[in-house]
């Protein structure tokens, strides 16, 4: 290895271009006074002793300085080697423990003039749904999606789903989604999937192939959640509700908060008794919570009665040792805590 690489390496461990001058004169005298390395290394004194107790608490040296005058000894590289991948292993797990998973940033906005492709893009992408998706289709175009969306829901995707052009939701239609409703006047096709990518097509393009309206494909985490708030605050409240899936078994744990939610009120409204366990963060402070609570109360937008005070407002009141807190999802700040995983269990 060339002085140059070696130099690199020592400075990503932290040290600084004085620092590995020191650090290497060291290792070439084995063990040196102040006054000896200040004048090879091109420093002061003072400036050695600094670096050398520096150098000592990372591991690289060893001063003496109940000696007269004070020396500093190089130890053994290998045992500094050792000592660094010690401290790398050991911090590993911590590492992985904080660590959240991305993909590099993909962000696109598209523009599409073909109908064919405009429900290709929206079957993938439904196809590819993780957590949740919204979708407001009309009745008339309903088929090109429904096998997509059934299976979304059989893998446990909350499936929002409104069907548009009609009063009355087909038979064949009620295991579509996790809650339907359906609404007399025909909207635009509107998807938005983990609040990450979706779709946005006018009526004339969904009812043709010859028009010249045109569909917007968009993967954005910052445009996602703007689709999914119109959704909920334009279109959900007018229609009338359809159809609404059975309660999963419990215990259940969702990274989605809208799905804890979901479920929750279902079992609350079938008279059980929930308990909770929350990890996340107070949002007055940012301090980590890993609380155990029961839930005493459900705010929320999703299932008729809706009791939300805003269209996207959905929330869990829950008691922990006499106190009360409520919780809300990513980017929460009206509650006292916004969550990052929730696990929900039948209180037996």
């Amino acid at each position: 290895m060339d002085d140059a690489t070696l130099r690199a390496h020592l400075r990503r461990f932290g040290l600084s271009e004085k620092e590995v001058d020191t650090y290497l004169t060291l290792l070439e005298h084995g063990e040196a006074t102040a006054s000896t390395i200040a004048d090879v290394a091109g420093v002061s004194k003072r400036y050695v002793y600094s670096v050398s107790e520096t150098l000592a608490d990372r591991g690289f040296v060893e001063v003496a300085d109940h000696a007269v005058p004070t020396t500093i000894r190089a130890l053994p590289p290998e045992q500094v080697v050792d000592e660094l991948v010690r401290d790398a292993e050991a911090m590993a797990p911590a590492l992985a423990d904080r660590y959240t998973r991305t993909e590099p940033s993909t962000d696109s906005f598209d523009v599409v003039k073909s109908r064919v492709t405009v429900f290709k893009r929206v079957r993938s992408f439904i196809d590819d749904a993780d957590e949740e998706l919204t979708l407001s289709v009309p009745l008339d175009v309903l088929d090109e999606v429904d096998d997509a969306l059934r299976a979304a829901r059989d893998r446990g995707v909350l499936v929002v789903l409104l069907v548009s052009g009609t009063a009355e939701l087909p038979a064949d239609s009620a295991d579509l989604a996790s809650v339907v409703r359906v609404w007399r006047e025909t909207m635009p096709l509107m998807l938005t999937v983990d609040r990450r990518v979706g779709a946005i097509a006018p009526v004339e393009m969904l009812a043709s192939t010859h028009t010249d309206t045109q569909a917007i494909v968009f993967a954005q985490q910052h445009l996602g959640p703007v689709v999914v708030a119109s959704f909920f605050g334009n279109y959900w409240p007018v229609a009338r509700e359809a159809a609404v899936a059975d309660p999963v078994e419990l215990p259940a744990t969702y990274g989605n908060f809208w799905h804890s939610i979901f479920q929750a009120t279902l079992w609350s409204r079938a008279d059980a008794d929930l308990r909770a366990t929350i990890e996340g963060r107070t949002t007055a402070d940012n301090e980590y919570v890993d609380l155990d609570c029961r839930v005493v109360g459900v705010t929320q937008g999703l299932i008729e009665p809706t009791n939300n005070a805003f269209p996207v407002e959905h929330s869990l009141t829950v008691e922990s040792e006499g106190r009360t807190y409520t919780v809300g999802g990513y980017g929460a700040f009206l509650e006292t805590i916004e969550a990052d995983r929730i696990r929900l269990a039948l209180d037996e």
